[in-house]
This record gives C-alpha cells, structure tokens and sequence, in this order.
C-alpha cells in the first residue's frame, strides 16, 4: 500500500475518534485494517478482492492495491472481541483478527491462501546448449588509414672492397713524331797525308768519304732525336 493509503487511512481513523457522534451516531467506530495479501506464496494480484467474515456473516471487503488490501469492518459493542476470517478472491485465508473498536491500520495484518509451497522457487541454472553453426563470412571490411611513417633503421654495415679487375690490353703504338732540326755540321777531319803516286784521284775519295761520314752521322743523330 502506498504511503498517501496509509496517511489517508490514519487520518479516517483519527477524526472517527474525535468526531464519533457526528460520523455514526450512536454507533461504534468500525474495526479499520489493513492486510498484506498472499496466495501460494505469492502476492495477490492487484483487483483481487480481500473480504472480511464474523460468524459465516461477510461484513467487509477491500481491493488488492499494490499487494494490500484495506477493510472497513462495521460493528457495536456486542461485536468486540470477535474472531474476525478472511477470505482471498474465493481461497479462505490460514489467519484471522480479533475486532476491537477502531481496528489497527498499522503495523500491517498478513494473510496467506493456498499452499505456500507452491511459491516459485528459482531453479539450477540449465546446460548450455549445443554451439550453433558457423555463420557465413562477412563481408571484407573498409581499408583501414595508413600508419604513421615509421623511424629510420640504422646504417648497415660497410661491404668488403671488390677484387681487382684484370689488366687491359696494351694500347697502340702511337704514330711518328715530326723529324728534329738538322744538327750542326761536325768540324773537317785533319787532311790525309800526300799520297804516293795517288794523284789527285785519291784526294777526290778521301773528300767523298768524309761528306759520307758526315752525313751518316747527321742520319744516326736525327734518328736518335725521333726515338
């Protein structure tokens, strides 16, 4: 039952104490009460009907709010002391009251109906099942960004030096320079001894033997300069 119930019936029950002859006359306050609802071990659904019973008589009724149910029992001073029964829709209730003038609207009057055995009890938690069957493939996700440009890695390591190559081939001679200058003429030999009956014919060869000289010299020296 709601806080704003309860409050409420406080305060009905207050002013019945203080204004008895305006609210009934001559007649008793009635036995006011408010029940917690069970049935096989379970709240009672709201809208289920809670009555109220003295000697086989149903002389209350109150509607399941919330699990409560609030009764307004009329009776006089020779209903006091009365056990008073419930009943739970159609189910009789296992506890009773005991009607006095005013009734109790708290601490709150519990009444059970049907076998609280049959309350629901949470069970072992069961086998997992069988794994289902491999589902198809997806579809091949986007390309993702390309990575941050990574460090540069350290230097490697200086390679052997190559073998030496094979020696080439000598080149060509190359062609003849240009002939030197012609030297100077040698000095002239120391003239021959007269001749005996050579006559002048022998001096004629002794001359030519010398310009050949000469000019054979000339010829090696030139040569000379061009090597």
């Amino acid at each position: 039952m709601t806080k704003l119930r309860m409050l409420a019936l406080m305060a009905v029950a207050a002013l019945l104490l203080i204004f008895p002859t305006v609210a009934f006359g001559q007649q008793s306050m009635p036995h006011l009460t408010a029940v917690t609802a069970n049935v096989d071990g379970a709240p009672a659904p709201d809208g289920t009907v809670v009555t109220a019973w003295i000697d086989g008589e149903q002389v209350g009724s109150g509607t399941v709010d919330g699990g409560i149910a609030v009764l307004v029992i009329p009776g006089d001073s020779s209903t006091a002391g009365k056990t008073i029964s419930f009943k739970i829709g159609d189910q009789d209730a296992a506890e009773t009251d005991t009607w006095e003038q005013g009734g109790h609207a708290d601490p709150l009057l519990t009444i059970s109906a049907g076998d609280a055995s049959l309350a629901p009890v949470a069970g072992a938690p069961g086998e997992a099942g069988a794994a289902g069957a491999k589902g198809s493939k997806g579809d091949k996700g986007d390309a993702g960004a390309a990575g941050a440009k990574g460090a540069d890695g350290a230097a490697g390591a200086k390679g052997d030096t190559g073998a030496a190559g094979a020696k080439g081939d000598t080149g060509a001679a190359g062609d003849a320079g240009p002939a030197g200058p012609v030297g100077p003429a040698g000095a002239a030999g120391a003239a021959g001894a007269d001749g005996s009956g050579g006559g002048g014919s022998l001096g004629i060869i002794a001359l030519i033997l010398a310009i050949v000289a000469i000019i054979a010299a000339g010829a090696a020296f030139m040569k000379g300069r061009s090597s």
